[in-house]
């Protein structure tokens, strides 16, 4: 009972770790030694496999179970040569609070190695096996569930295939993923070229169109699994400046009492950069003034651009202005308290 692999040992978890720890250590594996991270690393190549091939199995409750008896039948080297028993499983509750399937009366005994166990519980033959990062071909087994921002994608799929014993492969049925793309404003509306790269480690490079929303499906033909589509699924990030209120964006300009008081031009930013805006003198805090044609868009026509006004005074005036503002305030007779209704 050669080669045997210690798949807990291989992710660096317990055997009572839960799924959930199981997910997490995988998925930091995975980056650290995929292959386009390690071009020509050998031994890292290796590991992604081995780690690939752990997840597989633990991440899948019966497999794990039938995985945890083999491993008690190698350590106590049982090797009688009965013929093999029908199987049964039966689903516990670990200690943790994640179920569990134990399987019972297997005779583990007709595997030669531990190979062609782990051939059997993954349904593949004994021919070969390859892991690759491009869904598609045979002999494909991906894992993949990730969080991305710019530059990154979320998916979440297995891909599992088969071969027979005259090394035919099994044809892996064609389906649409989804992935979670989420963006900064500036790019959500400029669009353009972005290059993502997905959890089972493809890079690509793709034409975003300009304008997206929260909640905005892209397609990306045959890049799924098997040539099946990918769909990016878009999040417009939070901007710490500006906000959209439908095909408006919304943003608070501070400007100074003698800017309020007298009027003039202002710079004000926007999607396109900054801009002169004309105010009229006598502004009020809160008031909103609109750039026509600079909002975002939608369905080709652009919404406006709302400025609103917030009066700002400095907290450390230099004695100069602190001086004007005490003349100010000797020779200007405005009240604005004058009319309050108590």
């Amino acid at each position: 009972m050669q080669n045997f692999r210690d798949y807990y040992e291989i992710l660096g978890v317990s055997p009572e770790a839960s799924n959930e720890e199981i997910k997490k250590v995988f998925r930091r594996l995975a980056r650290r030694y995929h292959p386009d991270l390690n071009p020509g690393d050998k031994a890292a190549e290796e590991k992604f496999k081995d780690i690939g091939e752990a997840y597989e199995i633990l991440s899948d409750p019966n497999k794990r179970s039938q995985y945890d008896e083999y491993s008690r039948f190698w350590e106590k080297k049982k090797f009688n040569k009965r013929q093999p028993k029908s199987s049964s499983v039966r689903t516990s509750v670990n200690r943790n609070g994640t179920s569990r399937s134990s399987t019972q009366e297997v005779d583990f005994s007709q595997f030669g190695d531990f190979n062609s166990f782990v051939d059997q519980l993954l349904n593949r033959g004994t021919v070969g096996r390859t892991t690759s990062t491009t869904s598609g071909r045979s002999g494909v087994r991906v894992n993949s569930s990730t969080t991305v921002r710019p530059g990154t994608t979320r998916t979440a799929y297995t891909v599992n295939t088969r071969d027979s014993a005259g090394s035919r492969n099994q044809a892996l049925r064609r389906k649409d993923i989804e992935a979670r793309l989420t963006l900064p404003l500036e790019k959500a509306y400029g669009g353009g070229r972005e290059r993502i790269r997905l959890e089972d480690g493809r890079s690509l490079e793709v034409e975003l169109p300009a304008g997206m929303v929260t909640g905005q499906r892209i397609r990306l033909k045959g890049q799924g699994i098997a040539g099946g589509n990918l769909f990016l699924k878009i999040t417009v990030a939070p901007h710490p400046f500006f906000q959209i209120e439908g095909s408006d964006i919304v943003c608070q300009l501070p400007v100074t009492p003698a800017e309020a008081v007298l009027g003039g031009q202002i710079e004000v930013p926007t999607l396109d950069g900054r801009v002169k805006m004309t105010v009229p003198s006598g502004l009020k805090s809160g008031q909103r003034l609109r750039l026509a044609g600079k909002g975002y868009p939608d369905n080709g026509i652009r919404g406006d651009q709302l400025v609103e006004i917030q009066i700002v005074v400095s907290q450390n005036p230099s004695p100069e202005v602190r001086e004007l503002y005490e003349k100010l305030r000797e020779i200007d007779n405005f009240n604005p308290r004058q009319d309050l209704p108590v």
